[in-house]
């Protein structure tokens, strides 16, 4: 299927109204986090429906429409990458994604990508590169490295999640607080001695929204001592 029927399927879904929203809801005020980024008002299903039937697009294609300044085109285009990853187990995605992460500019881009190219990816491989990634300047290659190892705690391991966490606890965004918690609390499903101890050893230092991510699952009075610690 081309490129341009692409392109006239999602823009045959636009919602002008749902477009507004987004615009909103995604911080694209000046100042934001999401300034500047454009929405045609498209539902995350939508989007996913679409970009299943292009599954077989050239990455050539793909990089058009990840430079794009409309925020579905770009969601459109990891979903074609993520699908194409599943089947292919392609370094060369791999490496197009990581070559292209300034188009992967806001948190539901990150999220619902890294761990299924990047994650997955260095499932069976050397992990440096996340460390890289967390020391970027990036806000959005900070977070890619601790979303990306989502995957390995689908596959019982913490230690890189641990690790990264704490590299990021002094993060000053909290887009990036709330990715650290998040990734702590779902490591704390692996392991929740190794949370206790990580939260433990460095609560002191973590940011108040990481803190209160991490523990979600803890019963009341156990958050709660924690919180007032």
């Amino acid at each position: 299927m081309r490129f341009s029927d692409l392109k006239k399927e999602l823009r045959a879904s636009a919602d002008p109204e749902r477009a507004r929203n987004s615009a909103w809801f995604f911080k694209t005020s000046e100042g934001q986090y999401g300034h500047g980024d454009r929405f045609i008002g498209l539902t995350v299903p939508k989007i996913r429906w679409i970009a299943h039937r292009y599954v077989d697009l050239p990455l050539s294609d793909i990089e058009k429409l990840l430079a794009s300044p409309i925020h579905e085109y770009r969601f459109t285009a990891l979903e074609i990458l993520v699908a194409q990853y599943e089947r292919e187990k392609s370094k060369a995605i791999f490496d197009f994604y990581l070559k292209h992460t300034q188009f992967v500019n806001n948190w539901d881009l990150v999220d619902t990508s890294a761990p299924y190219i990047v994650g997955q990816h260095l499932l069976t491989r050397p992990r440096k590169i996340l460390y890289r990634l967390a020391k970027s300047k990036n806000l959005w290659e900070r977070r890619i490295a601790i979303v990306s190892t989502f995957a390995f705690l689908r596959a019982g391991e913490t230690e890189d999640t641990f690790a990264i966490a704490k590299l990021l606890l002094q993060d000053d965004h909290d887009l990036i607080h709330k990715a650290v918690g998040w990734a702590l609390r779902e490591a704390g499903k692996q392991s929740t001695p190794a949370l206790l101890r990580f939260l433990n050893e460095h609560r002191g230092e973590m940011p108040r929204t990481t803190l209160r991510y991490a523990i979600e699952r803890f019963p009341e009075a156990q958050r709660k001592r924690l919180l007032s610690s």
